[in-house]
């Protein structure tokens, strides 16, 4: 099967590469080689490798930079997200696309539904939003968009690389323990990906993330604690809870967002591990490396 993934740079991207079948024929081109926000080089690039499958892992995720660029994180995130889905169309592709638990609004106690209203905070999450909206405009319910939220893996940016340098280099960390969601491990996302690519039945909106539930302050001592154990450190520092409003940011964030998974796992018959253990699986990588 040929698929073809965008956003390959980016560490859901390189998750997916170092999970790939061997079955899989993969064109993953850089940013410089394929701008989503262009629709002929969408459409040359589909019309030359000629996918079965769009996986479409590119975005703009600068949660706070967003804020004073919104042209941008719209251009990415729904014209981009829009042009692939003109392109799928065109050429007969089925495409799987990432989108975030931004998209909601954080005013709820229970795990979101699929199926619950979006209704985002901040630019980035309402960038993703028309992301959404205008592929179902365009796809209907044939393409997948897939949720998913506080993704982390041993490539590129996140938090858990971030809480790793803090606690080498300082003596306490503050760390907002009134956000809460559930950390995914990029190779647990992978997973459930490359199963939906041997799925062409499977389609519409589905929520993924690992299992449990975290503040950022809780995933920050279960950071602390692994890489104590794994010997990656060898003294704690003190780890702080405090509240949003301690922590400003240019950007609003849900303050509840875990994903409601059943109806997923009831679908795919994958079960997520817990967030904890694939955290401990994840820094194992980083011990190997």
């Amino acid at each position: 099967m040929k698929v073809l993934i965008t956003g390959a740079g980016g560490q859901l991207g390189q998750s997916l590469l170092k999970s790939l079948p061997k079955e899989h024929q993969i064109l993953a081109p850089s940013r410089s080689e394929l701008d989503i926000v262009d629709l002929n080089n969408v459409r040359r690039a589909v019309r030359e490798f000629q996918p079965h499958v769009i996986v479409n892992a590119a975005a703009y995720t600068a949660v706070d930079k967003a804020e004073s660029e919104r042209e941008l994180a719209f251009a990415v995130n729904a014209v981009g997200t829009e042009n692939l889905g003109r392109a799928a169309l065109e050429y007969s592709a089925r495409l799987i696309h990432l989108s975030t638990d931004f998209v909601f609004d954080g005013k709820k106690s229970r795990p979101y539904l699929a199926t619950d209203p979006m209704n985002p905070l901040g630019v980035y999450g309402k960038s993703k939003a028309e992301g959404e909206k205008r592929l179902h405009q365009i796809m209907g319910e044939s393409a997948i968009i897939l949720r998913t939220g506080w993704l982390y893996a041993a490539e590129g940016r996140n938090f858990v690389k971030t809480i790793l340098s803090l606690l080498k280099e300082g003596d306490s960390l503050n760390v907002i323990a009134d956000q809460v969601g559930t950390p995914t491990w990029g190779k647990s996302l992978a997973g459930l990906i490359w199963m939906l690519v041997q799925r062409p039945e499977i389609r519409g909106i589905h929520h993924w993330s690992d299992a449990g539930v975290a503040s950022w302050y809780d995933f920050a001592v279960a950071i602390q604690e692994e890489v104590v154990a794994l010997g990656l450190l060898k003294k704690t520092i003190t780890i702080r809870p405090i509240s949003t409003e301690e922590y400003l940011l240019p950007a609003l964030r849900p303050a509840y967002s875990v994903l409601e998974k059943q109806s997923t796992i009831a679908t795919t018959g994958i079960t997520p591990d817990h967030w904890r253990m694939n955290l401990r699986s994840m820094l194992k990588e980083l011990v190997d490396a």
